[in-house]
């Protein structure tokens, strides 16, 4: 399989952009109120499905040298990708094969939510579960990701677009696993333990995605400029990001 090392790289960004745009719109009450739950719980499958590609996308450019480090010549150039790889010394790889099936099982709880009448244990067992071990693998995704690009996690690197978009998905981590968290079903009444909570993370989070997705692009525009000057030797990697990272963060939703 061959693969153009730009268009890979958009192609994430903006999956990751419209899994997140679904899962934003899916927790606005108005929409719900508008549209029905059934269509509210397709809108998140949707989304799901979206993010589930992207991040096998980005764990194919985590796996594929060859698809990061580029000049602006070879970003445009055609080159066999690896669908399978392993390579645990690598922050980068390591986060997108955490987030990967992390966004797995979001498939599975976004699907198991569109069940009508299920009881507070057939809930836990099949949405909250997997939402929450999606959840927990986001969060340990977002934080190899941050690492990947700085080395360390108490660092500040405004300046750097790829800080700012691991930090912007480690901030959406966070808020999905306080959702996640607060959805807990509560047996003796049938009621989520925080539903303001619940929808809150969601929507937060998920905007937190949106944006560092749509940061995926001039990162990756910033970060093959300097091939222009310094010659073709140079790599896609800004200065301020470590030798294991990459121009787009490795990880969001």
């Amino acid at each position: 399989m061959n693969a153009r090392p730009e268009r890979l790289n958009a192609a994430v960004a903006w999956l990751f952009m419209a899994g997140s745009a679904c899962f934003v719109l899916g927790s606005v009450p108005a929409y719900l109120d508008a549209v029905g739950g059934p269509v509210d719980g397709i809108t998140y499958v949707i989304g799901s499905l979206f993010f589930t590609t992207a991040s096998f996308g980005q764990l194919v450019q985590a796996q594929t040298p060859v698809m990061m480090t580029v000049d602006e010549d070879s970003q445009h150039r055609r080159a066999p990708v690896r669908l399978v790889a392993w390579a645990p010394h690598d922050r980068s790889w390591v986060a997108a094969a955490l987030q990967f099936p992390g966004t797995l099982c979001f498939n599975v709880s976004t699907v198991a939510a569109l069940t009508h009448n299920a009881t507070a244990t057939e809930s836990n067992r099949y949405v909250w579960r997997p939402d929450l071990y999606g959840s927990v693998l986001f969060l340990a995704s977002s934080t190899y990701a941050v690492l990947a690009v700085s080395g360390r996690l108490l660092t500040f690197e405004p300046r750097s677009i790829p800080w700012r978009i691991a930090w912007l998905n480690l901030a959406g981590s966070v808020l999905f696993m306080a959702s996640a968290l607060a959805s807990y079903v509560v047996p003796s009444t049938d009621a989520v333990l925080n539903a303001r909570v619940a929808v809150a993370g969601t929507f937060l989070g998920a905007l937190c995605f949106l944006v560092g997705a749509a940061l995926m692009l001039p990162a990756w525009r910033r970060a093959v400029a300097p091939t222009l000057r310094a010659g073709p030797r140079d790599t896609t990697r800004s200065d301020s990001t470590p030798r294991d990272s990459t121009p787009r963060d490795s990880t969001p939703p």
